[in-house]
């Protein structure tokens, strides 16, 4: 027998279950982060239903969503629905959907005016519908959803897309990149709805992002990105489109080299856990997920724990983001504990399998 060896037994302690205090850490840090969020998340509140999506999705992935009032949280959801004018409709059309959170302090009510400068967001409105699926709110006759406007957000999406084929988060002159393009494509799935997409427009609009490399930038000419190359192929999935990828072979390639133990955004970059995802599903999406070195990627990830959530890097403090991220890259390689995960739409397969797929 080792001197460490009897040293244990001599003391009757028991090897530490790694996982298992993981999986209760990761619980505690979710619930916590479902009550209050700390100080430093405040100058985020214009993008708490992001926030939400992250906390709650990571739930449904641990199988924990009974530490949420999931009608509590259905309720909230409603309440931040952009609707249009009961009494002129037409006067806030482009800005119907889901605010990020209750910055004018109203309640959900449909025969409300609307309100000068009050929008939506259209990742808020994505991550309002993830949530709202995930949390079992139930569909009505024409709707996915129980109290969703599918009409109003379907013709809002009209307006936010551009000539260029990419989409303004919000109505009028705006920032407008890949990652709108993919939150225009995955409102239009979870709705059952492409009508409010010029599809042709925005498959030109992705092909443009394409870099020498074969990754894709935020938009034409500029560097590729593990996120916008995400956005990209994902919404190519979404769109039914993914036949239009010139270089399948090469876009591997250039996903595959990101992994330097974990994976990288981009070159020269060191890795990040939320890549484990963005890198990882892409690949996922194209049926290459098996090239993966996940033994490698999984001891980054876990590397990345701390204090019941995961962060960005080893030694960092963790947040929602990469916390949701990193269970999301784990659950690609069947890390134990973590459901199945949907590539393109981005949380479990329990919930997207929820979703009929328009395209068939």
């Amino acid at each position: 027998m080792s001197e460490g060896q009897g040293a244990q037994a001599s003391s009757g302690s028991t090897p530490v279950d790694h996982h298992a205090h993981l999986m209760t850490s990761l619980q505690k840090y979710l619930k916590n982060m479902s009550n209050v969020l700390p100080r430093p998340y405040a100058g985020q509140d214009s993008n708490r239903l992001t926030l939400l999506y992250f906390v709650v999705s990571a739930l449904d992935l641990v199988d924990k969503l009974d530490l949420v009032d999931r009608k509590q949280i259905i309720d909230w959801i409603y309440a931040q629905q952009v609707l249009p004018d009961s009494e002129d409709p037409s006067k806030n059309t482009a800005r119907c959907g889901f605010r990020g959170g209750p910055f004018l302090g109203n309640d959900f009510n449909e025969d409300r005016k609307c309100v000068h400068h009050d929008q939506s967001h259209i990742a808020m409105t994505y991550t309002a519908l993830a949530v709202l699926k995930i949390c079992g709110d139930t569909p009505s006759a024409d709707s996915p959803f129980s109290r969703v406007n599918k009409k109003a957000i379907i013709n809002s999406l009209k307006h936010l897309q551009g000539p260029s084929g990419s989409f303004n988060p919000t109505a009028g002159e705006s920032e407008n990149d890949m990652r709108f393009v993919y939150c225009a494509a995955v409102i239009s799935y979870m709705l059952g709805d492409f009508s409010g997409i010029n599809i042709d427009s925005a498959v030109e609009y992705i092909l443009k992002s394409t870099s020498y490399d074969y990754g894709m930038g935020q938009g034409p000419g500029q560097e590729s990105h593990g996120g916008s190359t995400y956005c990209a192929v994902a919404a190519l999935s979404l769109m039914n489109r993914l036949d239009a990828l010139p270089n399948v072979p090469a876009l591997v390639d250039w996903l595959l080299t990101r992994q330097v133990s974990g994976f990288q955004g981009r070159v020269n970059k060191p890795p990040d856990s939320c890549y484990s995802f963005w890198i990882g599903a892409t690949l996922d999406i194209l049926g290459k997920y098996d090239l993966v070195e996940f033994d490698l990627l999984k001891s980054f990830i876990l590397s990345c724990s701390s204090m019941g959530g995961f962060a960005k890097m080893p030694t960092m403090p963790p947040d929602v983001l990469h916390t949701y991220m990193s269970l999301c890259g784990l659950s690609l390689g069947g890390y134990p504990g973590i459901k199945p995960i949907h590539g393109a739409l981005g949380f479990s397969r329990d919930v997207a399998d929820q979703f009929p797929n328009p395209w068939k």
